[in-house]
């Protein structure tokens, strides 16, 4: 199974503030561990919502917001895409993130639809579309 862990975005990292050398190490630390477990398909960081835009659509209008956007403990500040046996073990995973001292972290974790998961309800030609796309995908990274 493949899962989303976001990384909830702080007052610091909405400002724009860098984290700590020690933090910077200890994270690359742990994405080596993930790596090297086979579990880390992808991860980033994401720069301030002030940088952002959210886009609503209705039909054919679509309306840009530019950021900053209110509500910091919704948004997200980072994210890995893992592929990991059970959510179970994403979660142990999860508990080890490094962290800033004296300031609070909080992930969540997002099982990622697979085609599969629709059954029936997925034409045959959206499935081998799918297929063909992933492959791209995975040729140009």
């Amino acid at each position: 199974m493949r899962v989303m862990v976001m990384i909830k975005a702080t007052a610091q990292s909405e400002a724009g503030e860098m984290p700590t050398d020690d933090i910077f190490v200890r994270m690359g630390n742990f994405n080596e561990e993930l790596v090297n477990a086979g579990l880390m398909m992808a991860g980033e960081g994401l720069k301030e919502s002030a940088k952002g835009r959210r886009l609503q659509i209705d039909g054919t209008k679509a309306t840009v917001i530019d950021g900053p956007f209110a509500e910091t403990k919704e948004l997200v500040a980072g994210f890995w895409i893992w592929q990991v046996g059970s959510m179970e073990e994403a979660v142990n995973w999860a508990r080890r993130c490094p962290t800033s001292a004296g300031q609070i972290t909080n992930l969540e974790i997002r099982e990622i639809y697979e085609t599969e998961d629709f059954g029936d309800a997925v034409p045959q030609e959206v499935i081998d579309q799918e297929t063909r796309l992933r492959k791209l995908v995975e040729e140009r990274a």
